[in-house]
């Protein structure tokens, strides 16, 4: 990939920018205030997502960050506790808000590629006891983030909510990407949200809207989000401009949501024939991270000669690199950028003893 090139931005699928024909519903989007809830495409927006998670209302907000946290606040007290996996956005990458703001802990729970067992969950709850703070909120991701983009299989998921429901948790559904989990597993979004008293979903990751979440739930649980919104300083005026954008999006690109799975899976392959990479989580939807461990590397020296050679990547932690396809990158800019990374760190470092197999 020529250097002199854009470089191809595979950071996160939150780099994509507005479609011409979104930002033609932006610029018309019919538009009220919202605070008195007479903004018709943002109630038009929360009715839709209302109907295709199967809940009774939700709500717009700002972020993903926004709508995991009204949730977290809506369903807590001060001093309540929060199970969740250990590499769960809410606990890694949302500034430490739920204790800020809702004055939690959060119990990280383990297992691999962001999921854990129904026993998990059954270890993890404190007894009823007053030494014991009270554990009262199950928290998953799907898809999950440091996982790899993983998806949850959807027995497994209901056989370790229902662990938590004997538990007398209630639970919540990070589905920031649960769009992708949609597409790449074939559940419908309504099937895994029923699983669920809240659920938030984002439009700004790879639906490609430029700003935006929704959360969905109970009609009582939406009323009181709603004024925790208020709170948060959420709320907002004539905010279709921003709703607009959604609704192109999930008219427009929630299906094609499969050629970025398609173009990640690309990406795995490729860098699989490395000699000393890993790809330690399956590649499922549109996140592919690697481990460079095997080659000595550390991720603060391979995303510097990436971004060197054209290509923009993330790390995910001290050895791990992620990329993340969407709709800005096509199959053949996937390609050329799965050889340049293989390029790359191909010359860097060299295959420990350990990945030939030797050593101790």
């Amino acid at each position: 990939m020529p250097t002199s090139a854009a470089p191809l931005d595979l950071r996160s699928d939150t780099v994509t920018q507005p479609s011409p024909g979104m930002r033609r519903a932006i610029a018309e989007a019919d538009v009220g205030d919202d605070v008195y809830v007479e903004d018709p495409t943002i109630n038009r927006l929360q009715e839709r997502v209302a109907e295709l998670l199967g809940k009774e209302a939700a709500l717009f907000v700002a972020s993903g960050v926004m709508g995991n946290q009204l949730c977290v606040r809506t369903h807590t007290r001060p001093g309540d506790e929060v199970l969740i996996h250990e590499g769960g956005h809410v606990l890694n990458y949302e500034g430490g808000s739920a204790a800020a703001l809702s004055g939690v802990q959060l119990h990280p729970l383990r297992g691999a590629n962001g999921q854990f067992d129904p026993e998990d969950v059954r270890r993890a709850v404190w007894p009823a006891q007053e030494h014991f703070h009270r554990s009262r909120l199950l928290c998953l991701e799907n898809t999950h983030n440091r996982g790899g983009g993983t998806v949850w299989p959807l027995d497994r998921m209901a056989a370790v909510v229902t662990a938590g429901r004997e538990c007398g948790l209630a639970a919540h559904l990070d589905g920031a990407r649960l769009w992708n989990a949609h597409v790449a597993s074939g559940v419908p979004l309504a099937t895994y949200a029923a699983l669920f008293d809240s659920v938030s979903v984002c439009f700004s990751k790879g639906l490609g809207a430029p700003v935006g979440s929704v959360i969905a739930g109970s009609a009582d649980f939406i009323a009181e989000a709603r004024m925790h919104r208020k709170k948060y300083g959420g709320a907002m005026r004539q905010v279709g401009i921003l709703g607009a954008a959604c609704l192109y999006a999930l008219d427009h690109n929630l299906d094609r949501l499969a050629e970025d799975h398609e173009n990640a899976a690309l990406l795995g392959a490729r860098l699989r024939e490395v000699p000393g990479l890993e790809i330690p989580h399956p590649v499922e939807s549109n996140i592919v991270i690697v481990e460079v461990a095997g080659r000595g590397l550390t991720a603060a020296d391979v995303v510097p000669a990436l971004a060197a050679q054209g290509v923009l990547a993330g790390a995910a932690d001290h050895t791990r690199v992620r990329f993340v396809t969407h709709m800005d990158v096509t199959r053949d800019q996937v390609a050329a950028a799965a050889d340049a990374a293989a390029r790359v760190m191909g010359r860097l470092g060299a295959v420990s003893t350990a990945a030939n197999g030797g050593g101790m």
